[in-house]
């Protein structure tokens, strides 16, 4: 795969995994648009940590509009023509449903996105940073987001698990899934470039990346 032929790519893993300063560091590594997930204009996002089972579904129903907003603005404007690194893939809000919401509110949530038009652009090339639940928790707390210590391990094992389950059986773009919990893709140069590097050599639709442990 040739990276500079690569128009949009998105950069996707649960909480904690890393996937907003990798998008940062390829974006401008390859010198491409960045679009990440605005959660701080997402008025409901604070109290959603605060009690997930209240504010779930207008939780996921703000980043539901959030996010086509964004991708079309992006189409509208360029229509890809400058190449874009994403942090979120369109498709997460079905997992953060799945995971957060109750079979009524589920359903509210379903009958409400198929009645928003849009036609949901594929990436050229997505990178799945999959990390075990108890790294996720190592680093979030590292990280010391006061509104992501609210975040239970219950719920990041099952949105983990969900994860998983999804990338399995991703197939709309090709996908690099990536072991990350023994690689530093923040900080570390070196990691970033041996990454780029394994993605030029990708030959398939679904390959993987793996350092080891150090």
């Amino acid at each position: 795969m040739n990276l500079e032929h690569c128009r949009y790519i998105v950069v996707e893993g649960p909480i904690g995994a890393g996937k907003t300063s990798l998008a940062r560091n390829v974006a401008t590594r390859l010198n491409c648009a960045l679009m990440l997930e605005e959660l701080e204009t997402n008025p409901f996002l604070e109290k959603f940590y605060e009690d997930l089972s209240r504010y779930a579904l207008p939780t996921q129903l703000s980043f539901l509009l959030q996010r086509k907003q964004q991708l079309q603005v992006v189409k509208q404007q360029n229509g890809f023509a400058q190449s874009v690194v994403s942090d979120f893939l369109f498709e997460k809000g079905q997992l953060f449903a799945d995971v957060t919401l109750n079979k009524v509110e589920h359903d509210l949530y379903q009958q409400i996105q198929t009645q928003i038009p849009f036609d949901i652009p594929v990436p050229d090339l997505v990178i799945y940073l999959q990390v075990a639940p108890e790294v996720l928790i190592k680093r979030i707390k590292q990280r010391g987001n006061a509104l992501e210590q609210y975040i239970s391990e219950d719920y990041l094992y099952r949105l983990s698990e969900r994860y998983m389950q999804f990338f399995h059986e991703y197939d709309r773009a090709p996908i690099m899934i990536v072991n990350s919990e023994h690689i530093d893709l923040a900080h570390s140069m070196t990691d970033l470039d041996l990454l780029l590097a394994r993605i030029d050599q990708m030959r398939s639709a679904r390959e993987y990346f793996n350092v080891g442990g150090r």
